[in-house]
């Protein structure tokens, strides 16, 4: 079972009526995730009461977030391969007076960063968080630096080494650490070597070092012979349309400097995977891939960058977070209390984009494995039909639930995305609302 409730079960906050009013704050988040707190609240009373529970002492994000992780260590353990993907963005609330926040892109700007690692499968499906990252910067001094209260590249080593303490938990699931471009930094190469690797990495080349032989590392593994050509879909993103995409993939194992030394190396494997035949006015899609693992083969390259592409479910997260949940809206005094309140949407945020997967995925999921059974009744009473006496599959519940915010459904339309989802379920937590009403008004009359 996958509801808030389930995934908050295991909470304590050292109070059972804090307990229940984590679990009933984020249900009501869930249920309107775009909504401020006070519109999701059921009246002015549960209103205080939220607010009361984000003002707490002795609460933080990690009480509302560790009850999660374990459940989603549970996931990662019934899969063969989990990919845990790691970025960084940024949360702007310039213009609140929130205390504790920092310089964003620019000085005068006033927010914070996130940084968490998002668990998929190599499928896509999102099993949810296993660590998190939160911080704001520190205002630059009369000599232009910051205080150094934090290193900020620490959070990709840190993060790859709280991935290789679940690896070690989890002895028949593979765990590969995906990340982008500003992961590619010795110190995170050197302490999964030092580690033993117990996890994979995977990360995007941004540094052509040079090699001990003084040539470039990305000319290098050009100049080798091509392992083959693969092709694949590239969805459609902000200022791209979708469109079909062809690699040749170059593959080498490489000996790279340890540092400033060209004595010392540590040897990594570069996948060098470049577009052809691009289409005229657009710019070529190439990746450079570092990862720890050999690959003898042109299908062990072309899963790592199947396993690569999926590094994108991390963005489609954060834009749900940001769009769908609509967290740089939050309004709380502190820094610590606005981690608090996002801890909840976190959680919430993923189980948006779990409903989309599993519904595209696993079609013959009975519904209320996701949704309340007054959840998926709603869905069917707003579309004016019959509702089923058992529970119906998913992929057709969240259907009508992302109907109700303009998802035609047509044959060309595939299945729905996150924004209809989050959209809907709004609708779905009206009605229920009213059927608990009538229920209580049947009951007591």
């Amino acid at each position: 079972m996958e509801r808030l409730g389930d995934e908050l079960a295991s909470i304590d906050l050292g109070d059972k009526r804090l307990n229940k009013r984590a679990v009933l704050l984020a249900e009501r988040m869930a249920a309107a995730p775009t909504k401020s707190i006070p519109f999701a609240c059921h009246g002015w009373a549960e209103t205080q009461a939220a607010y009361r529970f984000l003002h707490t002492e002795g609460i933080d994000a990690w009480s509302i977030l560790d009850p999660h992780i374990l459940c989603t260590e549970q996931r990662m353990r019934a899969c063969p391969v989990v990919l845990c993907l790691q970025d960084t963005t940024s949360l702007d609330y310039n213009g609140q007076q929130i205390e504790g926040l920092g310089p964003i892109q620019y000085e005068p700007e006033r927010g914070m960063f996130l940084h968490p690692t998002y668990t998929v499968t190599p499928e896509r499906e999102p099993l949810g968080l296993l660590d998190c990252w939160t911080w704001s910067r520190g205002k630059k001094g009369p000599d232009g630096k910051r205080p150094p209260d934090i290193l900020e590249s620490d959070r990709w080593v840190e993060g790859y080494e709280r991935v290789a303490e679940a690896a070690a938990s989890m002895p028949d699931t593979r765990l590969v650490y995906v990340a982008d471009r500003e992961a590619d930094m010795l110190p995170l190469i050197k302490r999964a070597r030092e580690l033993g690797h117990p996890a994979d990495f995977l990360v995007r080349s941004r540094h052509d070092r040079t090699l001990p032989d003084k040539g470039k590392l990305w000319a290098t593994v050009l100049g080798t012979p091509a392992l083959g050509e693969l092709s694949f879909v590239l969805e459609r993103r902000r200022g791209q349309k979708r469109r079909a995409v062809r690699q040749r993939l170059h593959v080498s194992r490489v000996a790279v400097p340890d540092g400033r030394s060209q004595t010392k190396t540590v040897e990594v494997t570069c996948l060098v995977a470049q577009e052809i035949d691009a289409p005229p006015g657009v710019k070529p899609v190439e990746w450079r891939l570092l990862s720890n693992r050999s690959i003898e083969s042109f299908e062990e390259a072309a899963q790592l960058i199947d396993w690569y592409r999926a590094r994108w479910e991390v963005e489609m997260y954060f834009d749900v977070l940001k769009n769908g949940c609509k967290v740089e809206s939050l309004q709380l005094k502190t820094m610590p209390r606005l981690e608090l309140a996002l801890a909840l949407y976190m959680i919430v945020a993923w189980r948006i984009n779990r409903l989309m997967r599993l519904g595209r995925a696993c079609p013959e999921l009975p519904a209320e494995l996701l949704f309340e059974t007054e959840e998926w009744q709603a869905a069917y009473l707003l579309h004016d039909r019959a509702v089923p006496k058992t529970p119906p599959p998913l992929q057709e519940v969240v259907r009508l639930v992302a109907s109700l915010s303009g998802f035609l459904g047509r044959k060309g339309d595939g299945e729905p995305g996150a924004k209809t989802i989050w959209e809907g379920m709004e609708q779905i937590a009206v009605c229920v609302r009213g059927m608990k009403f009538a229920a209580a008004r049947r009951d007591s009359g």
